[in-house]
C-alpha cells in the first residue's frame, strides 16, 4: 500500500512517499481503508524533532494520528458487522499517512448520516479540542471572548462555539484573508496580530476581555493575558509561537485572572469526537477545509502549514 514515511526529524522534504505492507488486523482491532488524513500542527513539530512531548520511538516511521473512511476488516474478537461502517479514527498516534491503518475497535467513532467524510475528519481532532475548550473556559451570555489563531482549524470552530454561546467574539489572525474569514464565521471583531497596536483597538472596542483561547503561546499570548479583566480566564492549548504564554500563576493571581490548560482522558475525548459529528451533521458547526493534497504530497502540506499560508483545515486526499 501506499505511505508516506518519516526518514529523520527535519524539514518538510524529510517525509517521503513510499509504500509498506498492508496491515492485518489483530485480536481487538479493525483495519480502517482511509479516505482522508487528518493534519495538525503538532505534526510538523513532530516532525522537525520539535514535539511538545518526549518522543521514545524510533525512525523511520508512518506519521499521522487521524484518519476517516471505510472499516474493511475485522479482527478476532470484533464483530463482523462493523465492517462497512463510515468511521474517523485516531490512530495511536502514528500510521495515518495510510492507505489502511489497523487501529483498536474500540477506537473509531461513526459519521453521522449527512455529515461527509472530509467534514467528518476535519472535526475529528479540532471538534473535540475545541469542545473541551469551551467546556473548560465555562462561557457565559455576554461575555468578550480572544480567540487567537481564529483562521485556522481549532480557532475557527472556537469562534464558532463562542459566538453561539451568546459572547462576543475578538478574533486575531494573521493577514487580511484570513481577518476577513474570521468575521464570515461571526466575530465581531477581527483584527490583524502583525499590525501595531492591535491590542490598544482591542481594548478601546471591548474594555478588554473575559476569556482568550490561547494557541499561540509566546509573546502574543503575553499580550493577550494584559488584555484580561480581573475574573477572567487564560485558556492555553498549542504552543504554535514556540513556547507556552510567559505568565507566572503568581502574576495571574495577582490580576484575578485563571490560568488552564485543559486536558481529558480517552473516553472524554470520544464523547467530545461524538458531539463535535453531530453538531456538524446537524450544520450548527461548520469546518473550514482551506486546502487539500494528494497522500504524496504530505511534504507540501507540511510545508504550507509551517509557513502559515493555509486556513482552516488541512486535510490528506488518500482517495
Amino acid at each position: 500500500m501506499r505511505v508516506v514515511w518519516l526518514t529523520e526529524f527535519g524539514g518538510p522534504e524529510v517525509l517521503v512517499p513510499g509504500t509498506a505492507p498492508e496491515p492485518a488486523p489483530g485480536p481487538g482491532q479493525v483495519v480502517v481503508e482511509v479516505a482522508h488524513a487528518n493534519l495538525t500542527f503538532v505534526e510538523t513539530q513532530f516532525r522537525a524533532g520539535r514535539a511538545p512531548w518526549p518522543f521514545t520511538g524510533s525512525l523511520p516511521l508512518v506519521p499521522g494520528n487521524g484518519v476517516g473512511g471505510t472499516i474493511v476488516t475485522a479482527g478476532p474478537g470484533v464483530d463482523p458487522a462493523i465492517v462497512g461502517r463510515r468511521v474517523v479514527s485516531t490512530t495511536g498516534g502514528t500510521g495515518g499517512y495510510a492507505e489502511l491503518v489497523a487501529v483498536d475497535a474500540n477506537l473509531p467513532v461513526d459519521v453521522p448520516a449527512g455529515l461527509a467524510l472530509d467534514d467528518a475528519v476535519a472535526l475529528l481532532a479540532d471538534g473535540r479540542t475545541a469542545l473541551m475548550l469551551v467546556a473548560a473556559a465555562g462561557l457565559r451570555v455576554g461575555e468578550r471572548v480572544l480567540v487567537e489563531a481564529a483562521a485556522g482549524g481549532v480557532g475557527t470552530l472556537l469562534v464558532q462555539l463562542a459566538r453561539a454561546a451568546g459572547c462576543r467574539v475578538v478574533a486575531l489572525a494573521g493577514g487580511d484573508r484570513k481577518v476577513r474569514l474570521a468575521r464570515t464565521l461571526g466575530a465581531e471583531f477581527a483584527l490583524d496580530y502583525r499590525v501595531p497596536g492591535w491590542a490598544d483597538q482591542v481594548r478601546a472596542a471591548t474594555g478588554g476581555v473575559d476569556v482568550v483561547f490561547d494557541g499561540v503561546g509566546g509573546r502574543l499570548a503575553r499580550t493577550a493575558f494584559d488584555l484580561l479583566n480581573p475574573g477572567g480566564r487564560l485558556v492555553s492549548f498549542g504552543l504554535a509561537g514556540g513556547t507556552w504564554a510567559d505568565v507566572s500563576e503568581a502574576e495571574a493571581a495577582a490580576r484575578q485572572v485563571t490560568l488552564l490548560r485543559p486536558s481529558a482522558p480517552p473516553e472524554r475525548l470520544r464523547d467530545w469526537t461524538g458531539q463535535a459529528l453531530a453538531l456538524g451533521a446537524a450544520g450548527r458547526l461548520r469546518p473550514v477545509i482551506g486546502q487539500r493534497f494528494p497522500l504524496a504530497e504530505a511534504a507540501d502540506a507540511h510545508a504550507a502549514m509551517q509557513s502559515r499560508a493555509t486556513v482552516g483545515k488541512t486535510l490528506l486526499d488518500v482517495r
